[in-house]
């Protein structure tokens, strides 16, 4: 099959698989982040052999770095990467080192040690540079397509929390009282995480790309001139001649440089930096090490991460109540802003206040961190060429991973700030 440029191509009239594809975008999402949720969901058990190592905050601080210096070469490079290869080594990584995470707990038996601990840091040092790989390559993929996909991939990386969280409640309870039961349910976690990686790399690989919706999108944005798109058009058996122009040397339709599109969007992505290093300087090393001891024991902190991803979940489905979707450039700015109330709220009821309250401001937290997200990465491309929207997607993503690096950085001030260093 062969299209030939934009003008020519009509929008269809019935948009054949876009349910199918916001259940595959929504599994995508999913498998995006269950590798690194899994590594928070298990604190608990990292907590019980690495103690004097601050596992939940030290691993995060090597996640993101390395997460931020390949998004930024990535999406630096976003036009001449082609998006389907990218998406495949993001995914065919997360899933060699999720199973990579389970063959090393097995063979050491799960013991501590300086050792294993490196080795665990360097494992996820490699899903930075997975999550660099996907996410970043999703959002600008999913960008120049219908609203729905986008929010569903981001619902499904909120489902990845709740999902892990959820397994991880079922795999101590079930093996609370086993021998070495915290060792055999961390074992089981693993196994089903390395396997909804695998899950992902096939439907992305085979199911996605032939879908009719996706098909015309991306047909629609190679057109525009898009040089990505290329190789998942050739999987799904279309050559268009925008394609076939990139590949005779010829010169590609004029789009916004990455830097216009940086000045015309530096609210939306000021937006997502902030919202992230809000939700980073507190979840997850704060509701670990700072909340203190309560009724609910060991499973205090596990409840926190559950009611966290439970609630960041639910508000990802909100906008889709477009009466109750903000739009507006000042507000979301605002309701940005608004959010640091939250430090000096959890600061007080971790020192003064019951476990109901701290349950109930995580909540909230969750429920913000999770709309404010997606009313941001839908609102901001709107109104742009495929293959600026792709380069938006990838900038957004970008200052996302940015946000969490910094809010990482500042969840130490509360232990240096309690002086538990």
């Amino acid at each position: 099959m062969t299209v030939a440029d934009s003008s020519r191509i009509s929008s269809p009239t019935r948009l054949e698989g876009k349910y199918s594809g916001m259940v595959v975008c929504w599994i995508l999402g999913l498998g995006s982040l269950v590798a690194w949720n899994s590594m928070l969901t298990i604190g608990d058990y990292y907590y019980a052999i690495f103690p004097k190592y601050h596992p939940s905050r030290v691993l995060t601080l090597v996640y993101q770095p390395f997460a931020l210096a390949t998004m930024a070469i990535l999406a630096y490079n976003e036009a001449r990467i082609d998006t389907r290869k990218r998406n495949l080594a993001g995914f065919t990584l997360f899933f060699l080192t999720t199973f990579a995470l389970l063959v090393l707990d097995l063979a050491t038996s799960g013991k501590g040690g300086l050792g294993n601990y490196i080795g665990i840091c360097a494992i996820v040092a490699a899903f930075g540079v997975a999550d660099a790989f996907v996410e970043g390559g999703m959002v600008g993929d999913l960008s120049f397509m219908c609203p729905e996909f986008i929010q569903s991939y981001l619902a499904g990386l909120a489902a990845s929390g709740a999902l892990t969280s959820a397994l991880r409640l079922v795999t101590k309870a079930a093996f609370e009282k086993a021998s070495n039961g915290l060792h055999k349910g961390v074992m089981l976690f693993l196994a089903i995480s390395t396997f909804f990686e695998f899950l992902c790399i096939l439907l992305y690989a085979f199911i996605f790309p032939k879908l009719p919706i996706v098909k015309y999108y991306r047909t629609k944005a190679a057109a525009e001139g898009s040089k990505t798109v290329a190789a998942d058009l050739a999987a799904a058996g279309i050559q268009t001649e925008a394609t076939k122009r990139a590949d005779n040397g010829a010169k590609q339709l004029e789009r916004l440089s990455n830097k216009q599109l940086f000045f015309q969007n530096i609210d939306y992505l000021l937006d997502l930096f902030l919202i992230y290093v809000l939700t980073l300087s507190i979840f997850p090393g704060f509701l670990y090490e700072n909340t203190g001891t309560h009724k609910l024991g060991s499973w205090y902190a596990l409840v926190l991460i559950a009611v966290y991803n439970m609630f960041d979940l639910i508000a990802r489905y909100i906008p889709l109540i477009e009466k109750i979707k903000l739009k507006s450039r000042k507000g979301l700015m605002i309701a940005t802003l608004s959010r640091f109330l939250f430090i000096p709220c959890f600061y007080f009821t971790a020192k003064y206040g019951d476990q109901g309250w701290m349950i109930m401001l995580v909540s909230v937290l969750g429920l913000t961190n999770g709309y404010l997200t997606v009313c941001v990465l839908t609102v901001a491309p709107q109104g742009y060429k495929g293959p600026e929207q792709n380069a938006l997607g990838n900038l957004l993503v970008l200052c996302l991973l940015a946000g969490i690096l910094c809010g990482v950085a500042l969840d130490w001030l509360w232990i240096i700030g309690n002086g538990t260093f």
